[in-house]
């Protein structure tokens, strides 16, 4: 009876997938083209209001693009995983299905967005230096800086791409490199922005201060390579002790399993499992919180 009411279920639900993918698929590339065009006349405004605002700001930071365009798929998705968890595991496989894609999602998007600022601060040196090329064949600051982004490497260019729209769009330069450097949140692309600011007020030589940020930003990159290979140790020993009371499941599972079914079908055995579990989600929490601070 449980398997047929389960069968019903993600029948329906993969109907409702495939009846909503159609309409979109029908609407997709008209829709794309306008909001594509809209997208480029309009100047891009930072909102850290929480919700689907704060939602929209964490997947471009990350380079998703917007979740509101796979919102409907998402959700469908979810519901087939709560009706999967529930049918296999009642009330702990329907729990686990409502929290782990969220926690997934989150800690994908984290991920994402630190490997790709990370990418970008690495190739913020270059767009400096041929910007200080620029400057010094001629160009105005802020030409030198666009002519700098166009020649850039992705994701850098298509970050930074964010600039010449807000500055096709009327908005200064400055004000432009700070609404970027306040998207992203990292002290380099703060610099840059303050750089900027202090020559457009108070002028100066640029190209002698964008020397010095290059001279900065390979520091810091310097230092920071040299902080992870001295904390390397520490590292491995968090990946080891996150690891260990998985592989021992593992283990179990693969030489005795009757041990801990045996524990899952008593009660005080199940209340031991989840108290582990707990614990081991709380452990690799508090190790991945610990290495985020090295």
């Amino acid at each position: 009876m449980a398997a047929s009411l389960l069968l019903w279920a993600i029948s329906l639900l993969l109907f409702a997938a495939s009846f909503y993918t159609f309409r979109f698929a029908l609407r997709i590339e008209a829709s794309q083209r306008i909001l594509q065009r809209l997208g480029e006349g309009l100047a891009e405004v930072i909102d850290t209001k929480p919700g689907m605002q704060r939602l929209e700001r964490m997947f471009l930071r990350a380079g998703l693009g917007r979740p509101t365009d796979r919102l409907g798929l998402a959700l469908t998705m979810w519901g087939l995983l709560l009706v999967v968890g529930y049918v296999l595991g009642h009330a702990f496989g329907l729990g686990t299905a409502v929290l782990a894609p969220p926690v997934l999602l989150r800690m994908y998007i984290s991920w994402r967005y630190h490997k790709r600022v990370k990418k970008m601060v690495e190739q913020l040196p270059q767009l400096l230096d041929h910007t200080v090329r620029s400057l010094k064949s001629g160009r105005t600051l802020a030409d030198a800086v666009l002519h700098g982004i166009d020649a850039a490497s992705h994701p850098l260019k298509t970050a930074m791409g964010r600039i010449q729209r807000n500055v096709q769009l009327g908005v200064s330069l400055p004000d432009a490199a700070q609404d970027f450097a306040e998207l992203y949140e990292r002290d380099e692309f703060r610099l840059f922005a303050l750089g900027l600011r202090v020559n457009h007020r108070y002028g100066g030589n640029a190209s002698e201060l964008l020397e010095n940020l290059i001279k900065l930003v390979r520091e810091r990159e310097q230092g920071a390579r040299q902080l992870r290979a001295m904390t390397g140790e520490t590292r491995v020993t968090a990946f080891v002790l996150a690891a260990l009371p998985v592989l021992m499941v593992g283990y179990f599972m693969v030489v005795n399993p009757n041990y801990l079914m045996t524990m899952w079908s008593d009660g005080s055995g199940q209340k031991m499992l989840l108290v582990a579990l707990t614990m081991q989600l709380l452990g690799c929490l508090s190790l991945w919180r610990m290495l985020r601070s090295i």
